[in-house]
């Protein structure tokens, strides 16, 4: 019996280790079209004019947030690590729904609750804050680019 324990006990204990990688890796890897999105809003950097009144300073980064659950996963900050928008790195930040958000550019909306999404781009408004979302109304909710997939 021992010796059957011998064999068994190593064969169960690197079957665990495997099981208990699956769900890291899936949280690891977002899925891919949440990989395109993340390229997206890293295009969206290159592409879109922020005034000089948008950073408190020549070297201040530009910041691409998150509000709410976050889909991409370390995808995000893999694509924008390293980059830079006319001389300012690029960072990303995740807020909580009832944070300030303030010294951010491009504003990811990912909530469940259509109410608190109109609430936080009510409280940016007037800001310089691309708001992106892939909520249904997201639109109708004053957002400003909705992926659509």
């Amino acid at each position: 019996m021992s010796v059957l324990k011998a064999i068994v006990t190593p064969f169960l204990i690197i079957l665990l280790l495997i099981c208990s990688l699956v769900p890291l890796s899936a949280q690891i890897n977002p899925p891919r079209h949440y990989q395109v999105k993340a390229a997206f809003l890293y295009n969206f950097t290159q592409f879109v004019e922020w005034p000089a009144s948008a950073f408190p300073d020549d070297g201040a980064p530009v910041s691409i947030g998150i509000v709410g659950e976050d889909p991409f996963g370390p995808y995000l900050d893999e694509v924008v690590a390293g980059e830079n928008m006319n001389g300012h790195p690029l960072i990303v930040q995740r807020f909580n729904p009832d944070d300030e958000i303030r010294d951010c550019h491009i504003l990811f909306i990912n909530l469940p609750n259509k109410d608190k999404t109109a609430e936080i781009i009510e409280s940016i408004n007037g800001k310089n804050i691309l708001t992106v979302s892939d909520m249904p109304d997201f639109l109708q909710n004053g957002g400003m680019v909705r992926f659509i997939t």
